[in-house]
């Protein structure tokens, strides 16, 4: 077996089976994606490889400076070609990392370059090759989506977002792939920045056609919002929380913390916490009445570099997983909107690996029969979507909840390269079935095993999310 063959990973007959057969040619559902919707709606055409490969990778710049490359090469305003150069590099330090897998599989699909490390030496030829196959018309923003086989791709949205770009997408016939925007409302939780709370709140005032006064308004504006969000195809939540609050405000005492806030006064941090549980609820009970999935990414914690931070732009690389215990809030939160019969199709991401069990029997406790995996625990993400991470995670679903109902891989990239995330995660999902036909752990029955696969590559998600409506 060679580096990266066609047969990666698929280390039994019955794995090469369940891949090449079955996993291969499954669209893909990427339900959880950060690619800018205006580059679809206007099929945006990448000027260089770096453009698309590099701009805005913090997963790559994360690397690069650990392997001694300056800030300009990464973020900064070096040329195009120098900063590939930087990259190619680089690359050959990164062996056993996630990344010089994804690297040569970006390299393979969609351009076609195999057979080809990339490193200083080979550089200049794979940019030559690269530049050349972006020349090409059909490899737009569009086209790439479609060579990629990607059926729905959702973006993530503020809820101040005029939504220009999906209007223009839903409105154009010739984009036969669903762009789909995503409600992320985390700049309202951040009560306690103050002016910048303030001015975020304008903004969505403007959005909404609400001057904001009060709690009432705040929750009238965002109910427009998520109006204008449904009608332009939204279907799921998302909200990035390095922990979960716990006990919420009143609605009283919401409304006075409101009041102080736009007023111009300082919420503690413990009125804060209650602020946004209060709100965080209010918000799913808007999910649960539009039939919403809502999401919820936990346990990252952000800038923690102040330094670099003051300096850079955010997302740029700084970021780490956070060791915070939620696990009892985030089960007070669910019970509390069950118990109201407010509680979404949800789905948990962790970012600390030991929370998967905890998360995985947690999602368990809000099954309640009607229907299939309602709560689930989402894949591996960030510092997880690599081989450990991924399997980890899987096996905790196996062993403690249902795998079958698995809504599979999403990217929780910036990059249109990113799917092939979807192809590393589907052939370890096959390796790990193959392994267990092929040692009887499983039954050896293509039929039975391979449906299971094409549910959690393509099937699952698109039901759980219902992207038909």
């Amino acid at each position: 077996m060679s580096f990266l063959d066609e047969d990666f990973l698929l280390d039994s007959t019955q794995a090469q089976r369940l891949y090449h057969e079955i996993a291969a040619d499954c669209p893909i559902i990427d339900y959880h994606s950060h690619l800018d919707p205006a580059l679809v709606a206007q099929d945006h055409h990448f000027g260089n490889p770096t453009e698309l490969w590099l701009q805005g990778d913090h997963y790559k710049w994360r690397t690069m400076r650990a392997c001694g490359v300056t800030e300009r090469y990464c973020s900064g305003d070096a040329p195009a070609r120098e900063k590939f150069d930087a990259w190619a590099a680089t690359v050959p330090r990164l062996l056993r990392s996630p990344l010089y897998h994804w690297t040569h599989l970006e390299m393979r699909r969609p351009f076609g370059i195999s057979n080809c490390l990339l490193n200083s030496s080979t550089g200049a030829d794979i940019w030559e090759k690269m530049s050349a196959r972006l020349a090409d018309p059909g490899f737009s923003a569009r086209g790439i989506l479609k060579k990629m086989r990607v059926e729905v791709l959702c973006t993530t949205d503020d809820p101040t977002d005029s939504l220009e770009h999906h209007r223009a997408i839903l409105a154009d016939p010739s984009c036969s792939i669903q762009v789909r925007p995503t409600w992320r409302p985390d700049p309202a939780l951040a009560i306690r920045q103050g002016k910048t709370w303030n001015v975020w709140v304008d903004r969505l005032g403007l959005a909404s056609g609400i001057v904001i006064s009060t709690a009432d308004d705040l929750l009238t504006a965002f109910a427009r919002r998520h109006d204008a969000f449904h009608a332009v195809g939204c279907r799921a939540s998302d909200h990035g929380l390095e922990t979960m609050p716990g006990e919420p405000a009143s609605d009283f005492e919401a409304a006075t913390i409101v009041s102080e806030a736009r007023a111009g006064s300082t919420i503690d941090s413990r009125r804060t916490e209650r602020f946004q549980s209060w709100l965080l609820e209010k918000l799913a009970v808007l999910d649960a009445n539009r039939d919403w999935v809502q999401q919820f990414h936990i346990g990252c914690q952000r800038a923690v570099n102040q330094r670099l931070c003051s300096i850079l732009p955010p997302a740029t690389g700084f970021d780490t997983i956070a060791a915070v215990d939620y696990i009892r809030p985030l089960a007070s939160f669910l019970s509390r909107l069950d118990a109201s019969g407010k509680l979404p199709r949800t789905v948990l991401y962790n970012l600390n690996p030991r929370e998967n069990e905890a998360m995985v029997a947690l999602c368990g406790c809000f099954e309640d029969g009607t229907g299939i995996g309602r709560i689930q625990h989402g894949p591996g993400w960030w510092f997880l979507d690599q081989l450990d991470g991924m399997t980890r995670q899987i096996e905790a679903l196996s062993q403690i909840g249902v795998l079958s109902n698995f809504i599979g891989m999403t990217t929780d990239s910036r990059s249109f390269l990113s799917f092939t995330r979807h192809e590393y995660f589907r052939r370890l999902l096959c390796k790990i079935l193959g392994r267990d036909m092929a040692s009887g752990m499983m039954p050896d029955d293509l039929d039975l095993v391979g449906g299971m696969v094409k549910d959690i590559c393509y099937f699952n998600a698109k039901r759980f999310f219902a992207f038909n409506k």
